[in-house]
């Protein structure tokens, strides 16, 4: 092999060799860090690194790590988060002291980042809890599938990542004038992607199955107005995801909300003058629930269940203003 050959093998192996160090010098802070210009806490601050944030290492000095992070802003966007590729912040390179950074060589990094976000997420649950806690959750949650996609935790912390964002956006969306519309179609729906996300990646899981129950969010109507079309589509939909899901922690619900939704439709039936369908509706009302008390007889669920056949069997209406 000709000198020159050898020395482009060898600068190739170099650089390949620093590629695959760099790709797997990945973090994320479990802790808030001050970035410091130098590896010197009298030097000037440059900012401060928020929990779950993603950390470049690009040089080490005694106790002090050289790296590239984003910093987001303080407050995130109102009222829906975002993600990190979406963030207004800016990324920099500074100094931050080696502790409290979990690496993807970490030992257990995987629960102890879900460890992190399970804390944050029970401080954003307390009335007076840490600021920007749900946030912090979602992104150290997300995490875990990003430094350790093969753990054992990765489906479900990809999968509470999702969640909090869903239901931070479905607040949003809640909170509007269009949600009272009829027609699902004519308001702004809740962002699927971080939930086809979970599907996708892990495909056949719970985490998949309860996934696919939040999109059924997008498909229902705001407000049924007294119409009988809106109820008994989504009983439709709902019966659908139970057919699909059978063993989805969700599936007893979806059972519930498809047999309430015909329950209400035998009332509804009746003000639009059609008796052969209030009582076809009553049958699979009552189908419906005996189903989810025999099929998941240790849900809430299913007592919930047996309520509805009670008063359904009882003739008790249960939708409308109706007093008997």
């Amino acid at each position: 092999m000709k000198p020159i050959t050898k020395l482009l093998h060898l600068i190739i192996l170099i650089v390949l060799g620093n590629s695959l160090l760099l790709a797997a010098d990945r973090g994320t802070l479990v802790r808030e860090a001050i970035l410091y210009l130098s590896p010197d806490a009298s030097s000037n601050k440059l900012g401060e690194v928020q929990r779950g944030r993603e950390l470049i290492l690009l040089d080490k000095s005694r106790n002090w790590l050289h790296v590239e992070a984003l910093l987001g802003t303080n407050v995130a966007p109102d009222p829906a988060f975002v993600q990190e590729d979406e963030d207004e912040g800016k990324t920099i390179s500074g100094w931050v002291l080696d502790t409290g950074i979990v690496w993807a060589s970490t030992p257990n990094g995987d629960r102890i980042l879900f460890g992190a976000a399970v804390d944050s997420e029970d401080e954003a649950s307390r009335r007076h809890g840490r600021r920007g806690a749900a946030q912090e959750a979602l992104r150290l949650y997300h995490r875990v599938y990003d430094l350790f996609p093969s753990a054992p935790l990765a489906g479900e912390a990809l999968y509470r990542a999702a969640d909090i964002k869903w239901q931070v956006d479905r607040a949003d969306v809640l909170s509007r004038p269009s949600a009272r519309e009829r027609d699902p179609g004519l308001r702004q729906g809740i962002d699927e992607e971080a939930m086809k996300q979970v599907m996708k990646k892990f495909p056949n899981t719970k985490w998949a199955h309860l996934a696919a129950f939040h999109l059924i969010d997008n498909k229902l109507c705001g407000d049924w107005q007294g119409s009988s079309k809106c109820p008994d589509k989504e009983a439709d939909i709902y019966e659908k995801y139970w057919k699909e899901h059978p063993d989805s922690p969700a599936a007893p619900e979806a059972l519930y909300n498809a047999a309430s939704r015909r329950a209400a439709l035998i009332e509804i039936y009746k003000t639009e003058e059609q008796p052969k369908k209030s009582d076809q509706a009553k049958n699979q009302a009552i189908a419906l629930a005996q189903q989810l008390i025999s099929q998941y007889p240790q849900s809430d669920w299913s007592s919930r269940g047996q309520t509805l056949l009670f008063l359904v069997q009882g003739g008790v209406p249960t939708y409308g203003n109706v007093t008997q």
